[in-house]
């Protein structure tokens, strides 16, 4: 019996179909946890909202099928009724686009209305990045004033790792102790299970050696490389706690968090002349818009030492 994954009834053939949904989109397209939940839950809203509009009935696979483009704008316009916002508007309808695709593909039904409804416009916030003199700053105050001091060389290596070699922070708390990076490269498996080699930088290597000699713990080949204080491996909660503390502490922004260190790096690394593909590569960012945003700080970076240091800007 196919295991429901709705909060609500649903017609018998719709849940079989979403149970197959959920295991194709875990094994083939290997999403995440939170991506496969966010997923369910926007499908479930569609559907409740389906059923409310046709009186309480569930929709079945056929239902599905016949629905009209107008169908799918009353569910749109009932969102922006309720106040969503652009960018969890164009998440719900992804969702819902991403079902309809597989149930495509998979010969369950084919109904090309969803295909011409237009994303909600989401205008991206552009990336935070620390400058060049705050992040180095960071780093050596995440090692000072421990109580234990092999706390703050575990935490200037997973900020040194974030800094040096743009990961992210999962990718970094996931890193087994045989695969420390103490050599030339990284390999690095980031989002979709997609596998990309990192070159790292001496310091890096430094922060990380450093961290492991003065670790109380014994660290497995196969265990995890950064452990909290009971040996465990270390929660992404604890890193930005830790990375809280030291914003207060220097007087930094909000924006100052252990993302923003994977930001400095792509932001650094083309201020210095870095080639926008190679940044990609280096990041694991599967489109190249995603990594163009970091252009717009740098130029607007580059505005701002024009508006403070030329003469005639600053005549107004």
């Amino acid at each position: 019996m196919t295991e429901p994954v709705l909060s609500f009834s649903a017609k018998p053939d719709v849940q079989d179909a979403l149970a197959h949904w959920r295991r194709w989109m875990e094994s083939e397209k290997a999403v995440s946890r939170h991506t496969l939940s966010a997923y369910t839950a926007d499908v479930a809203e569609f559907l409740r909202f389906l059923t409310e509009f046709r009186g309480g009935s569930p929709p079945s696979l056929n239902d599905l099928g016949e629905l009209k483009a107008a169908d799918f704008r009353a569910w749109m316009s009932r969102q922006a009724m309720d106040g969503l916002v652009g960018a969890s508007r164009a998440r719900k309808l992804a969702a819902v686009r991403n079902l309809f695709r597989w149930l495509d593909r998979s010969g369950r039904l084919h109904n090309p209305a969803v295909a011409t409804l237009a994303t909600p416009k989401v205008k991206r916030p552009a990336p935070r990045p620390l400058t060049e003199i705050d992040a180095d700053r960071l780093l050596e105050e995440a090692e000072r004033d421990r109580e234990d001091p092999w706390v703050g060389k575990r935490d200037r290596a997973l900020f040194t790792l974030l800094y040096g070699c743009g990961l992210r922070i999962s990718e970094a708390l996931g890193l087994a102790r045989k695969d420390a990076p103490l050599g030339d490269t990284l390999r690095v498996t980031g989002k979709g299970r997609k596998d990309r080699m990192i070159p790292v930088l001496p310091a890096v290597t430094e922060a990380v050696r450093a961290y492991i000699d003065s670790c109380p713990f014994t660290l497995a080949p196969d265990g995890p490389l950064f452990v909290g204080t009971r040996g465990g491996r270390l929660n992404a909660s604890v890193a930005q706690h830790q990375m809280q503390k030291l914003r207060a502490l220097m007087g930094m922004p909000e924006s100052a968090t252990p993302h923003a260190l994977r930001h400095s790096f792509a932001t650094h690394l083309l201020a210095d002349g870095g080639d926008l593909r190679a940044i990609q590569d280096l990041l694991g960012h599967a489109s190249l818009s995603t990594t163009q945003r970091y252009t717009d700080v740098e130029n607007e970076q580059l505005m701002n030492v024009y508006r403070n240091a030329h003469p005639r800007a600053r005549k107004g």
